[in-house]
């Protein structure tokens, strides 16, 4: 999260300024986690939307600032 809200490194979060955690999936393998990455690429935003209002309805910060 310091990775990303610092803005180290370029990519999506930096461009586009993101900070705030709303939604994570846990995964014991890096190959598990990079697939599940791009199938949630690949969906359009209402249905990550709604992946995120299921288990974060609120929309509320998982990771606060320390």
């Amino acid at each position: 999260m310091y990775e990303h809200r610092s803005g180290l490194y370029e990519g999506y979060t930096k461009r586009h300024g993101l900070k705030k955690l709303v939604y994570y999936e846990e995964y014991s393998s890096t190959e598990d986690a990079i697939q599940r990455e791009k199938q949630l690429k690949g969906w359009r935003r209402a249905k990550k939307n709604a992946l995120i209002e299921k288990l974060n309805p609120a929309w509320e910060e998982l990771m606060p600032y320390q």
